[in-house]
């Protein structure tokens, strides 16, 4: 049976935990306490035959970082403007800054490098080169806009609830206490990190459009707004993949940039904010039923056996 492979995100002051039934948020308040908000995750979408079809767990994956990823990240935001925490967020707002969350991004991301790969066409010869270009543009501008939002104050500090996810995860995957100075020796940097996922997507693209030939421009718009979701899925089982045998030497030098590029999404977190990562990792733990790898350091082939699904 495979592993369960435990994983995130942070968000506004905390770290959100994704297992096999539930995710779990937790906020650090104003006044230093610790707020915990769970969601229950649908069994048919999660656990059914379907999640574990190859493309189609991606598309759940895409699904969850998306839907799911977004209604955490606001309520995280209505607590750190110290709002009703209790108000559930309607449907509505999180529909809509799907839509223009969405909307950015194909239209940075995919439309705009197609333009400026067309606007200089007349510089490279043949269509294989002019989709060269495009994703030459398209990882320069993913490159760029990270490195700017990186800039920011709020968003350096999601940076550092970032590095303390992924030391976390790291932590409980080598089988150590889940304990901030235990924690704190691992490294910000994770093989499965959504930041190398989604270079994967722009290198994966650059194969994909480039099998398409050089269609008319309207063509190419629409054929890169449909095969985002596939693009995805493709990109999620390679991560999957590369992670499973990341010990072989070639499969650690193919995924060396996306470890590389996370140093732009990741910050040393402080003891603060790894306390908050842990508490959002144990209860997910705890409801799959892996109380004692949660609380203390355990023979990995037995932590393995535990979470097996």
């Amino acid at each position: 049976m495979k592993p369960f492979y435990y994983g995130g995100q942070a968000v506004i002051e905390g770290v959100m935990m994704r297992g096999r039934r539930q995710a779990t948020v937790v906020v650090r308040r104003a006044d230093g306490s610790l707020l915990e908000h769970t969601e229950t995750l649908p069994a048919t979408l999660y656990r059914g035959r379907l999640a574990r079809l190859p493309l189609a767990r991606g598309l759940v994956a895409l699904w969850e970082m998306l839907i799911l990823g977004t209604r955490m990240m606001l309520f995280s935001a209505r607590i750190h403007a110290r709002l009703e925490e209790s108000q559930e967020i309607p449907r509505s707002v999180v529909g809509g800054m799907l839509a223009v969350s969405m909307t950015f991004a194909i239209g940075v991301f995919f439309v705009l490098p197609l333009l400026l790969a067309r606007a200089g066409s007349a510089a490279v010869h043949g269509s294989v080169w002019a989709t060269v270009l495009e994703g030459a543009v398209r990882l320069a501008l993913f490159i760029l806009y990270l490195a700017l939002i990186g800039r920011l104050r709020q968003m350096n500090r999601v940076f550092q609830y970032h590095g303390a996810e992924h030391k976390t995860v790291n932590a409980y995957e080598h089988g150590a206490e889940l304990t901030v100075p235990s924690v704190q020796r691992f490294s910000t940097i994770h093989v499965r990190c959504g930041t190398a996922f989604l270079l994967w997507v722009v290198v994966i693209s650059i194969f994909v459009f480039g099998l398409l030939g050089h269609p008319p421009i309207l063509v190419g718009i629409v054929e890169r707004i449909v095969l985002v979701p596939l693009i995805a899925a493709l990109s999620y089982e390679l991560l999957r993949v590369g992670a499973a045998f990341y010990r072989v030497s070639i499969v650690r030098f193919l995924l060396q940039p996306g470890l590389w590029l996370q140093r732009l999404t990741t910050r040393e977190p402080s003891d603060d904010q790894v306390e908050v990562a842990i508490a959002a990792l144990r209860p997910v733990l705890l409801a799959d039923g892996v109380e004692s790898a949660a609380i203390a350091g355990v023979d990995p082939v037995y932590r393995r056996a535990q979470v097996a699904t």
